[in-house]
């Protein structure tokens, strides 16, 4: 019999053992509701990896006593759902990577989601406003989830002391910090470095974390840290690197417009010039249009032209430290002057007055009159 993987074994089987996502699942909060009332809906969890998805899914489907059917979306297919519709059971079906199933596989589903037949639960790293068609979508109601909090994952940890492996609590830590946020990626390195080297120390940890037997034994961590050296690698201005991770990516099937998207993004972030986002665009439109396996040449090409280009973060940065400010603050009081009058009332309490087109005069809130963003 195989042995079953420690965080299968750790994986939660009721709520009040589930750890994190408060927001959803704290006294209260949307989905421990529909869980203890037994609420059926179709719904889409949409987060990181290691997050807590599938488990979410899973007492779900607990909690309304119907069949947990798990299928994933990069392999499953139109006969797959066929026969979970023939089953005439009572099934909640799990979606995972549901941005995989293409516009046809998504319009297939529609019918059967619409009229309560499945009990949909999509999970997706991605967007669902890009990936999932808009009739499906609007059928669905949309919880994110977040990166676990190192808080968490050493509340997990400490179920793994329990279970009876010795690890200190300073290793955790140090994992914790590690993992990012991603709990499989969390249990994984704990349980890799204990099979490989019989006990778990930061060097041993380390060590594993460099073995080919973690590294690609899970698809979403590697995922995670290709397109993160992809898009790194550009931001350095190393083209040979980014042009390696392009091409592992692409190797490993990943989903061209995957790809594009994340180009677009670093185009605005970036790059100095506008014209990136005009290029990135172009690369993005030509994946949708040509597909694989040409359109990994406009992948190459926009790369080089993204990696070569001149680097400014300044609009990124301004405008994080604005959003900063309006979290910090709240909604200032707008000056009047540029408040548009539109009410003979609103003119005479001083709306739009002193108002000039050109003015070297600061218009942001009193409070943040001195606030200089962009520098």
């Amino acid at each position: 019999m195989k042995d079953v993987p420690l965080a299968e074994k750790l994986r939660p089987k009721l709520l009040d053992e589930f750890v994190g996502q408060e927001h959803l699942t704290g006294p209260g909060a949307p989905l421990r509701t529909a869980i203890e009332k037994k609420h059926k809906f179709s719904f889409i969890l949409w987060g990181p990896p290691g997050c807590g998805k599938t488990t979410l899914a899973r007492i779900y489907a607990s909690g309304l006593e119907a069949e947990f059917v798990n299928l994933s979306a990069v392999a499953a297919g139109k006969e797959d759902i066929r026969k979970i519709i023939n089953s005439k059971k009572s099934v909640v079906l799990f979606l995972d990577e549901i941005h995989r199933f293409n516009k046809a596989q998504q319009d297939y589903l529609l019918p059967y989601v619409e009229d309560g037949t499945i009990i949909l639960v999509g999970a997706t790293t991605e967007n669902p406003s890009f990936e999932v068609i808009a009739p499906l979508l609007s059928r669905c109601r949309v919880f994110i989830l977040k990166e676990m909090r190192a808080d968490d994952l050493l509340i997990i940890g400490k179920k793994i002391q329990d279970s009876g492996m010795k690890i200190s609590d300073d290793v955790l830590k140090y994992v914790a910090d590690l993992a990012n946020g991603d709990a499989r990626q969390f249990i994984n390195l704990i349980e890799a470095t204990c099979q490989l080297y019989g006990d778990v120390t930061k060097e041993k940890v380390n060590r594993a974390l460099q073995s080919r037997h973690l590294r690609y034994d899970k698809l979403g961590e590697e995922h995670y840290n290709t397109i993160s050296a992809f898009i790194k690698s550009m931001r350095a201005s190393d083209t040979d690197a980014a042009l390696y991770y392009l091409a592992r990516l692409v190797d490993a099937g990943e989903d061209p417009l995957f790809i594009a998207r994340r180009m677009v993004v670093f185009a605005s972030e970036d790059v100095a010039s506008p014209t990136a986002l005009v290029v990135a665009d172009a690369v993005f439109r030509a994946c949708e249009t040509v597909g694989l396996p040409e359109c990994q040449e406009n992948l190459a090409a926009g790369t080089v032209y993204l990696a070569q280009a001149k680097k400014d973060r300044r609009a990124y940065d301004a405008y994080m430290a604005a959003l900063k400010d309006i979290k910090e603050f709240g909604n200032l009081p707008i000056p009047l002057k540029i408040r548009n009058p539109v009410t003979k009332l609103m003119g005479e309490l001083g709306y739009g007055k002193g108002y000039q087109k050109y003015t070297r005069e600061s218009l942001l809130p009193e409070k943040l009159s001195n606030k200089k963003y962009f520098k």
